[in-house]
Parts: structure tokens; C-alpha cells; sequence
């Protein structure tokens, strides 16, 4: 008896998210040794010392359940961002946050309102509760905000904004967002998912969204600690938002989702200003070096803000990204966000994002050597 059968209708229709592969697995899979792994945005200088510290410090106590509030990291983290402790939720990762988003708002037959392309957990976490999502195409990479105004009916209920967009990385500015908020309705709340807030900041008309939850009580701002403070292992992240709509969140919230080492863990890396520095710095060396290789190869991009690049091939993304495996890097191949042609390369050490270059090169050279032979 096939009992996925069994399972919700919806279910059947709905893409399984898959994650970039392991360098155990790639390392198993294919022979090789002391592969890189440039494909899920992690951290590549790691996590802080004073992470590592609190990490070995909370041990001994893994026997015993996590605090289900995080007391001690939400008093940390209201303090480091100025807000109320109680406006806090914290998730497995900022990504659960975004699932309690829905979960706690969207039944069947709800609409939510995503760009295309964008991160996938909002469309997945959509299908899942029954909810219809409405896909507005970028223009030139870019949010159409305009066109998702147009979405928005008598069933919308979430919008959601990647600021910046994975897998894209540009960012809405700051007059963007805020002619934008004035129009949606305030029944319908707005998602600014901040994954890579740290990266985008720098920029001088990055919006500060904790401002403006001061006027708009229907957005919710998601950030987390995988990404810049190297945390991606341990999974934490969390949303700010208005209290009420922090209630909901923790209805659907599971007891005990953020484990007691993440918790340790992320309290002590808001503590280490240097290794957050070091790691802004590195990747922006590492973005400035390969959109100069780049343009050598004659290869397209897009100006990004984040720890990674999406760049354009010019040839079947999936064939690249199957040679590069072989020759030990791990890079995303972006068909599952319909971009045939690209891939997507986190901003690595820089003897990580040279040997991606010198793979990829040789990879280009013998793709053309082989057409020319036909």
C-alpha cells in the first residue's frame, strides 16, 4: 500500500526543497578530497571564537531541555536591536520563523503574494496549509512592487520580501519600501525576510525595518545567525514584530525549537564585533574578485549585496555545476528557480573563490573546445 496516498491532497503537488549537497556526501560520492563547499551562503571564516567558548561551555548540560522562552538570548538580543523582549520569536533557523508566518495566518484557499525568483520556503510553506500563491516576475532582477500591489485582494493575506532576495541579491532601498508599505492594506502583513541584513546594510538606502514596525504593525522582520555570524549548523534565527502578532506566532510555535548550544552560541556571537567585521570584509573582497574574473570570462552577473553571486553561464547551468562536482566545488545550479542558464556561488576564503575560478574556467575552455569540435 503506497500510504503517501494517504496524505493530504496538496501535498502530491508540492516540490520537495532541496538543500546544496554535503561535502561528505560530494567527497563519497565522487573520490575526491578537500572539496569546497560554495553553494548554501555559509560563513566560510566559521563561527566566532566566543560562539565556539559558549558553545564547549554549555556541554555538559545537553541532558537537559533548552529554556523554551530563550530567556537569556531575548534579553541579549532586545537589548543589542532596542526592542521589546515580548516582540521577539525565535526559530529553528529564521526559516521556521517564516513557516510559523504561515502556518499561524494562511488556511486553504488564502493567498500570499512572492516575487519570482525568491527563496522557495515561502511558496512550499504556502502549498503546504492549502493557501494559492501569486508569483510576481522581477524586472531586471529587481522587486516589481507595483506589480504585487496589483496582487493583493480580499484573500491576501502575506506578502513576503527577501531584502535581500535569495537567490537573486539586490535589495529593495529604503523610499522603495516605504511607498510600498503606505499602500498594503494594514489586514495584510508584510514579511521582510533580513536573512542577509548584515551584508546589505553597509548600503546607504538599506531600509532600517526596525523603524518601521513603529508605524507599520502589520510587517514582521525575520533575521538570523547562519549566515553572517557562522551559525548555520546550529540553527537560530528570529522575527520582530508587533506582540500581537508575536501571540499567534508562538500558538503554532513547537515547545523547545531552538536547541540550548544555539542558544549559547548566538547570545555570545553578538558579543564578537571583530569576527562579524573580519567576515564583512572578506566577502566583500571575495564579491569585488569575482566580479572582475567574471567580466574576464565575459560572464554576466548580478551586482549583488550579499555573500553570494548569481551569475550567468550562457549554457545548460546543470552541465557546469555536474563538472565542477567532479572537480571538487560545490555551487548551486539554479533550475529549481527556472534559471536554466545560472548558478549561484557563495563568497568564500580566497583560496576558495580562486580555485572556484580556476575549475570554472578550465570547465568553460573545455565546454567550448567540445562545441567546436561539432
Amino acid at each position: 500500500m503506497n500510504l503517501f496516498a494517504t496524505a493530504k491532497r496538496n501535498l502530491a503537488g508540492i516540490r520537495t526543497y532541496e538543500p546544496g549537497k554535503p561535502l561528505e556526501e560530494l567527497e563519497r560520492e565522487y573520490g575526491i578530497r578537500n572539496a569546497v563547499k560554495m553553494a548554501s551562503n555559509e560563513n566560510a571564516l566559521g563561527p566566532s571564537r566566543k560562539a565556539l567558548s559558549a558553545l564547549r561551555g554549555h556541554l555538559p548540560s545537553v541532558h537537559r531541555y533548552p529554556d523554551g522562552n530563550c530567556f537569556y538570548l531575548r534579553r541579549k538580543l532586545s537589548k543589542f536591536l532596542s526592542v521589546a523582549p515580548e516582540s521577539l520569536v525565535f526559530g529553528n533557523g529564521s526559516d521556521e520563523v517564516l513557516v510559523f508566518a504561515v502556518r499561524a495566518f494562511v488556511g486553504p484557499g488564502d493567498e500570499v503574494v512572492i516575487a519570482e525568483p525568491t527563496f522557495l520556503i515561502y511558496e512550499i510553506a504556502t502549498q503546504v496549509e492549502g493557501g494559492r500563491v501569486l508569483k510576481t516576475p522581477m524586472k531586471d532582477f529587481r522587486y516589481d512592487l507595483s506589480a504585487m500591489l496589483s496582487k493583493i485582494g480580499k484573500k491576501t493575506k502575506l506578502i513576503f520580501i527577501a531584502n535581500p532576495d535569495n537567490p537573486v541579491g539586490t535589495y529593495v532601498s529604503r523610499g522603495e519600501l516605504l511607498a510600498f508599505l503606505k499602500r498594503v492594506p494594514r489586514r495584510v502583513l508584510v514579511v521582510l525576510d533580513e536573512a542577509y541584513f548584515e551584508f546589505a546594510s553597509v548600503k546607504r538606502d538599506y531600509p532600517d525595518s526596525l523603524k518601521l514596525l513603529k508605524t507599520f504593525r502589520n510587517l514582521i522582520v525575520t533575521r538570523t545567525f547562519s549566515k553572517a555570524y557562522g551559525l548555520s549548523g546550529l540553527r537560530v534565527g528570529y522575527g520582530v514584530m508587533d506582540p500581537s502578532i508575536a501571540r499567534a506566532f508562538n500558538k503554532v510555535r513547537e515547545p523547545f525549537n531552538v536547541n540550548l548550544l544555539a542558544q549559547a552560541a548566538a547570545a555570545a556571537a553578538l558579543d564578537d564585533k571583530s569576527h562579524l567585521v573580519k567576515t564583512l570584509r572578506m566577502v566583500k573582497e571575495g564579491r569585488d574578485y569575482f566580479f572582475n574574473e567574471f567580466r574576464k570570462l565575459g560572464l554576466s552577473y548580478v551586482d549583488t549585496v550579499t555573500n553570494f553571486v548569481l551569475v550567468n553561464l550562457k549554457t545548460d547551468a546543470n552541465a557546469v555545476y555536474e563538472a565542477l562536482l567532479r572537480r571538487g566545488v560545490i555551487v548551486r545550479s539554479m533550475g529549481a528557480w527556472r534559471l536554466k542558464t545560472f548558478i549561484r556561488v557563495t563568497i568564500g576564503k580566497r583560496s576558495e573563490n580562486e580555485r572556484f575560478i580556476k575549475e570554472l574556467r578550465k570547465t568553460i575552455n573545455h565546454d567550448k573546445h567540445k562545441r567546436s569540435l561539432k
